[in-house]
Parts: C-alpha cells; sequence; structure tokens
C-alpha cells in the first residue's frame, strides 16, 4: 500500500497545482467561459457545454444520426455551471464547511441558475492525496447523492510512483515488444536538444516567443478529439511570465526549431505535467510524446520526486507506457426531473475511461487463463 503524500500549506485539502495557477484560471478563464469563486472560495465556472463531450462512440453517432440533427443540436449544448476549474486535476475543497454543509449550499444558490450543474472531478481515494483530503471528497460524493446528485464517473488520471533506479530499469517492467519499440522511439532524442527553463524567464516576456508557444498548444488543442476548454493567450502569458508559480517549462528544438515542450509543476514533491505544445507533423516524426515521457520520469527521478502526474487524456498510450490511474466522479445535477430521470439510465454511457479499464481488466484475465 503506497503512503500518501504529505501536504504542504495550501489553499485546498485537494489540491496539487500552485496557487498561481488556480488565480490565473479564475483572472484568465477559457474562451466563453466566466469564472469565479462560490462558498469558501470553492471555484467554480460556467460554460456552454457539448453533452456529447464525453459520451461514448456509438452514442454520438446514434445522435448525429437523428432526423435534422444540425437544426436542433444546439439543444445539446446547455448553460452549465461547474464547481471547479479546468487547470486543477481535482475539484478544490477546503474544510472549513462539511460536506453537508458544503452540498446543501451548491444546491440551494445553483440548481436554479442553470438547467445542468456538475461538480467535476471529486477524487476517489487518490494515491496523490492525503487521508483527511480523500475522506472529505467521499463525504462530499455521499452529501450530494443525499442532495439528488447523479454519480458519473470521471476520466483516469495517470501517474507513475518514481520508485525506479533509472529509465533503464523503468523500461525493464515492460513487456519485451514494447521495450523494443520505445528503444527504438527514444533514439530520436539524439537529434533533440532539450532545455528546463523556469516560469519567468526573461525569453517569456519576447512577444515572438509567446506567440509560437501558444501556436504549439493551438496544434494539439485542434487534434485533439475533445474540446472543452480553449485557454486565452492571455493565460499563457501570465503562465509563462509568472516566476512565483515556479513552472518548469522543458523544451525541444531540432536544427533549432522549437518542435513542443512541456509545462510542469513540481508541488508536494510530485511532477505535475499539465499543458503540452506540439509542432506537426516534426514531432510525430521525432516520437516527441514518448521522448517526452521518459525525459520526464528521468527528471523526477533527479529531482528526487516521489510521483510523476501525467494527466488525464490518452489513457491506453499511457498504459502502454507503464502509468497507473486513479478515477474521479462528476456529481451531476440536471434540473428537468424527466432528463433527469433519463440520465440515471444511461449514465454509463459517459464513462468511457471507466468503460475501457473495465474492457481492459477483462482482456488482461482472458489473457492469463488462456
Amino acid at each position: 500500500m503506497l503512503q500518501s503524500p504529505l501536504q504542504d500549506a495550501m489553499k485546498y485539502l485537494t489540491q496539487l497545482e500552485p496557487d498561481e495557477l488556480v488565480d490565473n484560471f479564475l483572472t484568465f478563464p477559457p474562451q466563453d467561459f466566466t469564472s469565479w469563486l462560490i462558498q469558501n472560495e470553492v471555484p467554480a465556472f460556467a460554460a456552454r457545454f457539448d453533452l456529447l463531450t464525453t459520451a461514448d462512440h456509438d452514442l454520438q453517432v446514434k445522435v448525429k444520426g437523428l432526423p435534422l440533427f444540425n437544426k436542433w443540436k444546439n439543444l445539446l449544448k446547455p448553460y452549465t455551471i461547474f464547481i471547479g476549474t479546468t487547470v486543477s486535476e481535482y475539484a478544490l475543497f477546503t474544510a472549513e464547511l462539511s460536506p453537508e454543509q458544503l452540498a446543501a449550499q451548491i444546491k440551494q444558490h445553483y440548481t436554479a441558475k442553470a438547467p445542468l450543474l456538475i461538480v467535476k472531478d471529486i477524487p476517489q481515494q487518490s494515491p496523490l492525496l492525503s487521508e483527511q483530503a480523500n475522506q472529505y471528497s467521499a463525504a462530499v460524493i455521499q452529501a450530494l447523492q443525499n442532495q439528488d446528485f447523479i454519480e458519473v464517473e470521471g476520466q483516469a488520471l495517470a501517474w507513475v510512483p518514481i520508485d525506479f533506479a533509472d529509465v533503464d530499469e523503468y523500461l525493464s517492467r515492460l513487456s519485451y515488444q514494447r521495450r523494443k519499440n520505445f528503444r527504438r522511439k527514444l533514439k530520436s532524442q539524439q537529434s533533440l536538444e532539450i532545455n528546463c527553463l523556469h516560469s519567468g524567464n526573461e525569453c517569456f516576456f519576447d512577444p515572438a516567443v509567446l506567440d509560437n508557444f501558444y501556436q504549439l498548444y493551438l496544434n494539439v488543442y485542434h487534434q485533439s478529439e475533445i474540446h472543452f476548454d480553449l485557454l486565452t493567450k492571455e493565460f499563457f502569458i501570465q503562465l509563462l511570465q509568472d516566476e512565483k508559480n515556479q513552472a518548469r517549462v522543458i523544451t525541444y528544438h531540432h536544427q533549432q526549431q522549437l518542435v513542443g515542450y512541456n509545462i510542469c509543476f513540481i508541488v508536494n514533491n510530485m511532477l505535475i505535467d499539465k499543458y503540452i505544445g506540439f509542432s506537426y507533423p516534426l514531432a510525430r516524426d521525432l516520437n516527441l510524446y514518448f521522448v517526452s515521457w521518459f525525459y520526464n520520469l528521468a527528471y523526477a527521478k533527479n529531482q528526487g520526486l516521489d510521483y510523476y502526474v501525467a494527466g488525464w487524456t490518452d489513457p491506453e498510450v499511457k498504459a502502454s507506457l507503464g502509468a497507473r490511474f486513479t478515477f474521479t466522479k462528476h456529481m451531476v445535477y440536471v434540473r428537468n426531473p424527466l432528463l433527469r430521470m433519463i440520465l440515471k439510465k444511461i449514465s454509463n454511457r459517459f464513462e468511457q475511461d471507466k468503460n475501457w479499464q473495465q474492457n481492459t481488466s477483462k482482456l488482461s484475465n482472458q489473457e492469463k487463463r488462456s
């Protein structure tokens, strides 16, 4: 059983990121979002939310195939209030209110203001949080259930314990085929110049550099299957120029061209990987996703850190790279009673990562029996 990390003095129980990143979200929310603080300084935001964003492929195909879909599809994008942020791995709670008080206040103040209310990314016994944080989060889930919120499984957060001597030992734990594949991909590291800068570096006050960094972020955003929060350029400028957040900006250059970067933070002895930017197709040709994964593991090891936290997306790829996963819950309140009844019946159609994990476990068990 892994020991939960000790929590530094931070504003929120369930916080993995620096305070400055949360403040940046509140000051410069994503495009077309509004953000604010509710009771106890808990962050919240509102936006038009496409209900098909996390629906499984079959459900998306069926809905989009319905008659006159293009004429009524905007009905599937209701004004939605979220308790949480899009820059934190978890919903951010303090312990000043009891879970019952928090749940009651959320329902009382916000269910009348939007047809859809979501308390997003509540941790479920996360190995990355303290026992106090996990107990409080479990109590919040129960309290929201008592207020007629519906449970929907959240995404799979990838993480890796830094319990290996070096990258070679880490690779030795993977299957022969994966080791061979990753070693081949890592050869492209020889043609890359890798640097680790800190936020506040003088280069981040050059408009051309800022333009380039934001464009590489947009490249990744637009090729992603899920489009939800489009971070603004103002957000990125503040992120890169604020030395207080102590971001590590790991850059990858090929023949003096910036082909990619990771923006990470070190908090509670963990390397938190937050944002990436790639120049396509060169980043793919250079296997930059895989190079950056192993560079981050080596960096975390060299810094004496306990964990590498690798984010929510691409669980299949991250599983092949040796990641473990911890899940969250979204607690959803649908104001319309009929729609609330429907969601209860089909909530599993919005739990892609949970379904992926269950299918993977079934295949693994079948392989073991065969």
